[in-house]
């Protein structure tokens, strides 16, 4: 696909200039960690890409993209598969490339001892605030393609209301001029977490601070069953905030009251980020309204965003 040919408005959204040139990182990023579901240790190294490649996995030579179009559902996760390989949980990197405007990149993830055609992403501490301190280190540049020649950043902007559900659980988005996003969770049977709201318009410097080191959290009652269903082999209280239904929380403190909201967000903007092509904004101009969702739901959300009608 050309990037021209990315860029097709339709009745639901409208390609527009974000007034800044695409960028790509100044170095290259290299991090080790165990990965939550496999339990295996991963390594992924994150490099500089041409103006308008925007970000891609590889996978035993397995080129991934970051696209909605190669979302897979599968359990707690965002996995992405293409011609048999496939790379999971990859949506705590996704959502520190794009709140940090990283909008081309290559990034190569490998497991170590393995030769399977599936990868994860390593959990490092649970968040993204590791992936955010590694993009700040080593800066960002002003893309270029092959020519030489910069390339002008794109968003798609919402032209109407959208929304999609399933049972108690909704992703609703209203036309804005910017990115705002608000997430509510609801949790009962667990007095500690409870309802939570979080609200706020994304901006790199809000999300490196306010929304980058929140971490991922599960229901101690839960971690049986999860581990039986081949899942969070390598969760551990360095990875993740663990909440009990009637002890409360088993390895505070928390890094912000709403902790487990804000990470709600986090994972909805690295979603969300599968919307983007050729070095473009993968986030609406929108606001966003998300309920109990999860990864299924905001991958639905951005198949009704692709249609032509």
């Amino acid at each position: 696909m050309t990037i021209a040919g990315a860029f097709k408005s339709s009745s639901l959204i409208s390609w527009k200039s974000t007034g800044k040139l695409q960028q790509t990182l100044a170095n290259c990023i290299e991090r080790t960690g165990k990965a939550l579901h496999s339990g295996k240790t991963s390594t992924v190294k994150i490099s500089p890409e041409s103006a308008g490649k925007g970000r891609y996995f590889v996978c035993r030579s397995q080129l991934i993209p970051a696209s909605i179009d190669f979302a897979k559902e599968s359990p707690l996760c965002t996995t992405l598969h293409k011609d048999g390989h496939s790379v999971r949980t990859v949506e705590h990197v996704l959502s520190a490339l794009e709140a940090t405007g990283v909008d081309n990149c290559r990034i190569e993830v490998t497991c170590s001892g393995s030769e399977d055609q599936s990868v994860e992403v390593p959990i490092l501490d649970g968040s993204a605030r590791e992936w955010v301190e590694a993009i700040e280190l080593v800066g960002l540049i002003v893309a270029t393609d092959q020519g030489g020649n910069s390339c002008e950043k794109m968003a798609p902007f919402l032209n109407k209301s959208l929304h999609v559900r399933k049972n108690d659980s909704f992703v609703a988005a209203i036309p804005s001029p910017e990115v705002h996003i608000t997430c509510g969770i609801d949790f009962p049977q667990v007095p500690a977490i409870g309802c939570q709201w979080f609200s706020s318009s994304v901006s790199s410097t809000f999300y490196a601070k306010q929304i980058a080191p929140s971490r991922t959290f599960c229901i101690y009652e839960e971690v049986e069953r999860m581990r039986d269903a081949g899942l969070i082999k390598g969760g551990s209280e360095e990875n993740a905030i663990v909440c009990s239904t009637s002890g409360g929380w088993l390895n505070p403190p928390l890094r912000f009251q709403d902790e487990p909201c804000r990470h709600k967000v986090l994972d909805l903007i690295g979603d969300l980020s599968l919307f983007a092509r050729c070095g473009s904004q993968g986030l609406p101009a929108a606001h966003v309204v998300a309920y109990k969702s999860g990864h299924a739901l905001h991958a639905d959300f951005l198949r009704c965003l692709l249609r032509i009608d």
